[in-house]
């Protein structure tokens, strides 16, 4: 585990589903997804100074491919901000384990100032839905145990890909994580958990479940209508979510978007 001591607020920034290509020529619904995420790390740029993490959280490549997981490493790398990423459905968690050797980018949690993060692996290998195995709730017992105990730490954010909390669109009723009860019954044992912060539904999302707060963040790339039965994508550009955590677990946050471009897309699409 990382332990680092860095400004407060601790500024943090989400970057997630930017499902990228081995090739920067490749498309998701027409929208090329290496073109949709440089707009959105331009943006990052220009309105983000002293990043202390960047929450990259899953499905960061459409084709699980080792070029595509080395072209994320290397926008990153522009970016002159450390980062640690988790696999989504569309993800191997193999692959991104080998690109990612000699780096932190898959350390499973970091300790910043009095705040403990912790990054769950949901991805179940050839399906769209999420489940934690019992290796990511024992690894989700032990980091929140210890941090309870330990007195240096007062505040937990915990990090996963796919939506613990049933998506708003009806297609969506399947495809989110199956053991979420489970999940919750095990963060509500532990009184420091302040923050969860998801992707997978390409939203914006803010509210609270079971009395915890809960993050959800666009994609870099397509965007999923919300509160329709069918698959729809939704006309508002890419993003990203800028996270501030402050010493006394108070969470500020925005998402940012990419303005003044327009993306091709396939809004007549009925799935992918």
């Amino acid at each position: 585990m990382t332990t680092l001591t860095t400004q407060n607020p601790i500024k943090l920034v989400q970057i997630t589903d930017t499902h990228l290509y081995g090739s920067s020529s490749g498309t998701l619904l027409k929208m090329n997804t290496q073109d949709s995420m440089d707009h959105v790390v331009k943006i990052l740029k220009e309105n983000e100074q002293e990043i202390d993490l960047i929450l990259a959280t899953g499905d960061i490549a459409q084709d699980a491919s080792i070029d595509a997981y080395k072209n994320f490493i290397s926008t990153m790398e522009g970016l002159n901000a450390p980062f640690r990423w988790i696999p989504g459905n569309h993800d191997s968690a193999a692959v991104m384990k080998d690109v990612a050797m000699g780096k932190d980018a898959d350390e499973k949690s970091v300790r910043i100032n009095n705040w403990q993060l912790a990054f769950l692996d949901t991805s179940v290998a050839g399906q769209v839905h999420g489940k934690l195995s019992q290796a990511e709730i024992d690894f989700l017992n032990d980091t929140l145990s210890a941090a309870e105990a330990d007195d240096a730490i007062q505040h937990c954010l915990v990090c996963l890909h796919h939506n613990p909390v049933k998506g708003n669109a009806g297609w969506m009723k399947d495809i989110g994580l199956q053991n979420r009860v489970q999940f919750f019954d095990t963060v509500k044992q532990y009184s420091k958990i302040k923050c969860i912060v998801y992707g997978h539904i390409h939203q914006e999302l803010d509210f609270e479940h079971e009395v915890i707060r809960c993050l959800c963040t666009p994609s870099t790339c397509i965007q999923f209508k919300p509160n329709v039965t069918n698959f729809a994508l939704d006309k508002v550009n890419p993003g990203y979510r800028s996270i501030k955590l402050h010493e006394d677990g108070s969470i500020d946050t925005e998402v940012i978007r990419v303005t003044g471009y327009t993306f091709e897309a396939d809004f007549s699409s009925g799935g992918y």
